[in-house]
Order: C-alpha cells, then structure tokens, then sequence
C-alpha cells in the first residue's frame, strides 16, 4: 500500500511517544524511519523489530569513552542505536573540531539500520562518512560509504561476516574530512546498492507516495495504538488514585 510521509512520521511519533522514554526523541527517530522507508530499505520493519526490544531497554545516557588516539568508543548497554546516536554524533562532531578524521566505536548497540538518515546528514556538513557493522539475526556484513556533498551512500552487502575485533553488537563509524576511495573498500562484498539507485528510489516516493508492506504497516499501527490506550488507561487510574 501507499502512505504519505506525513502520515508514517505521524504513526511512528505516537509510537514511539507511547513507551514513555527519556532517551530518544520520537520526531528524530520518526524521520529516521521514513528515510530508511523512502528508499526502499524497509525502515518500518527494522523499527518494528526495535519495538518489541525498546520498552524494555535501558533507559539511560550511553557511556563516552575517549581513546588515546583522540577516537570515541560508546557503550549503549544493549539499547537500540536510534534513541541515541543523534547525541553521538553531535559530541562527536564536536571532538571533530580541527581534526581531518574520527572514529566512532559503538559497542553493544542494535537497529543500526535506523542510523541511515542520521548519517546522510553528515555530507551536508562538509564530511565523509564510512560505516560497518555486522547483522547476527541474518548474518550479513554491511558497509556504508557516504562521500561529500552525496544525497544517498553506495551501500555493500556480504553473507560473509567480517568481526575484524567487532562483535555481532558493534558498528563502527569513521569521519573524515576526505572523501572515501569507494573501489578500495568495496572488494569482498556480493552485493551493490549504488546511490544512484537510492537517489531513484527517493525520488520516486516523493512523487508516488511511500510503499509500505501491509503487514508491517498494520504492526506499526498497533503499536501506536495499544501504548497510547495502555497509557491513557494507566493515566485515569492514576489520576483516580490521587482523588
């Protein structure tokens, strides 16, 4: 089916909104969503699978370490990568400051996917982004590179995991000043998604309207609507309580 990108930001805020969390904020994560959707590369899924994890998660700030080398290793505790990663950056952008190149170590994080659109906006801010992480669920070896001034990233795919000191829980983010040599990193991979691809796929959904998967769809929806009647119920009692 078809939805707008203001009805899919709307249903994933009341979801989001509905589990009541103090990390995260639900209009970013909403947008994380819908440009992982808008391309094609299923953001309502992947945010389907955080929602059965997410209520019960930590709920608590992320733990910054700073490396000898002047790198940064984050400890998420477990959580998923969308309450969190916008303040990553933000820090690390920071740290950045008169440096030509940082690297990010994300430690014991999930729902890396969702990372997508919070990194595009990294071009745009004059940086090169190279991104890595393993998918233990369906083993699969993902690499993103978003060179300056790109509107999407060539993404490669591997059924070949590649843990390089990593875990199935890790993902590594590398920022820098300079472009990445695509060529030079892609060799090992048995699939391309080209960024002309996506660039396509995004410019479709603008004039077509979202596709979305029926099911998934119909998942998100209640999710929103069964956190948002259990809050409302849990309100009335509450306020029942007080009188």
């Amino acid at each position: 089916m078809i939805v707008s990108h203001n009805e899919l930001v709307s249903v994933v805020n009341k979801a989001f909104l509905g589990m009541r969390r103090s990390c995260g904020e639900a209009d970013v994560i909403a947008n994380m969503v819908a440009g992982l959707q808008i391309v094609g590369l299923n953001g309502i899924g992947h945010f389907n699978n955080a929602a059965q994890f997410l209520t019960a998660e930590k709920d608590s700030p992320v733990d910054i370490f700073i490396t000898n080398e002047g790198g940064l290793v984050v400890d998420l505790h477990g959580c998923s990568l969308a309450c969190h990663l916008p303040v990553v950056i933000d820090y690390a952008l920071e740290k950045m400051v008169g440096k030509k190149h940082l690297t990010i170590e994300l430690k014991n994080c999930h729902n890396r996917w969702l990372a997508y659109n919070e990194l595009v906006k990294l071009a745009a801010k004059g940086l090169a982004c190279k991104a890595q992480w393993n998918n233990g669920s369906s083993p699969q070896n993902t690499l993103y590179i978003l060179n300056q001034g790109c509107v999407s990233p060539e993404l490669f795919l591997s059924d070949h995991l590649d843990l390089a000191g990593r875990t199935l829980h890790d993902m590594t983010i590398q920022l820098s000043v300079k472009n990445f040599d695509i060529a030079g990193y892609s060799a090992g991979y048995t699939k391309h998604i080209k960024s002309s691809s996506l660039n396509n796929a995004q410019r479709d959904t603008w004039y077509e309207g979202i596709s979305v998967d029926d099911e998934e769809w119909e998942v998100l929806k209640r999710t929103a609507t069964a956190l948002l009647v259990e809050n409302s119920e849990q309100s009335v009692k509450g306020a029942g309580e007080l009188v």
